[in-house]
């Protein structure tokens, strides 16, 4: 799910002046890295106590992967500010691309008791709904309370049906994302879900269908090429898997598993 960055500063407070030089992210320093990167390592060392610098360093930091030296600065900036909402916020992102799932909740939920946005409800609640946690539909009923629309209404079901498919409930799943694609027929991780459980399933056909219908939907979505691919194979329709593949690849050069599967097809 992706939600706007400029959400994260709405709540931004100013730091105390506790100007104590704590050690500006060691491995950032000794690494190589962009002049860019370096002036802005340079200049918070001269301003310690600044947001906007380590707020900025965090974005380039994290554009460039680099996601350990980017948390020491979210570790910072929380000591001065433990009751920012945005912070938290920020931290639990970065914990989720470092597959760090259990400290990801626990700062989306920090971030939820200072204030109980539904981007952070939803946030947790997608992990949750991962790790097969029912806390996942309580949080989910909680954002549907506020009544947000349909965009919200979307979240929520994708969210729920996730849930649902993790558990092998695949009737209420299925239901869940057809809800979740009438609210916002644009979702693609709905399609996509919903076509995983039909794959698995064996029933590539009716998978097939649904990958078709997304790529209906948006014909840039590279994903959702492969699988109508990998669906057509199942189906011994290699012609129409290979179409399949070399769209994707034309969406995406570096899929490797579409271009593994045009060697598997003995095709190029």
């Amino acid at each position: 799910m992706k939600y706007s960055l400029l959400l994260l500063l709405v709540l931004a407070a100013a730091c105390t002046n506790n100007r104590q030089q704590d050690k500006v992210a060691e491995a950032g320093r000794d690494s190589v890295l962009p002049a860019a990167a370096q002036q802005l390592y340079s200049a918070i060392r001269t301003n310690p106590d600044s947001m906007g610098l380590r707020l900025q360093l965090v974005e380039m930091l994290d554009s460039m992967a680099s996601y350990k030296p980017a948390l020491q600065q979210m570790d910072s900036l929380i000591t001065r500010d433990s009751l920012n909402y945005g912070l938290w916020f920020r931290k639990a992102q970065l914990l989720e691309k470092v597959k760090d799932t259990t400290g990801a909740i626990r700062s989306y939920r920090y971030a939820a008791r200072i204030y109980p946005s539904p981007d952070a409800l939803l946030s947790m609640a997608n992990l949750y709904a991962e790790r097969k946690d029912p806390a996942a539909l309580e949080l989910c009923k909680q954002v549907n309370t506020l009544r947000l629309g349909r965009e919200y209404n979307a979240h929520c079901d994708f969210i729920s049906g996730v849930y649902y498919a993790r558990i092998g409930n695949r009737d209420k799943a299925i239901a869940l994302f057809n809800s979740c694609v009438a609210n916002d027929y644009r979702y693609m991780e709905a399609y996509m879900e919903k076509g995983f459980l039909y794959y698995e399933n064996k029933q590539p056909a009716e998978a097939l269908k649904v990958f078709e219908l997304a790529v209906a939907v948006n014909n840039t979505y590279a994903d959702g090429y492969y699988w109508a691919g990998k669906c057509n194979e199942v189906l011994n329709n290699k012609d129409a898997a290979a179409s399949n593949y070399r769209l994707a690849i034309s969406l995406d050069a570096g899929m490797t598993d579409a271009v593994n599967a045009l060697k598997r097809l003995g095709v190029s």
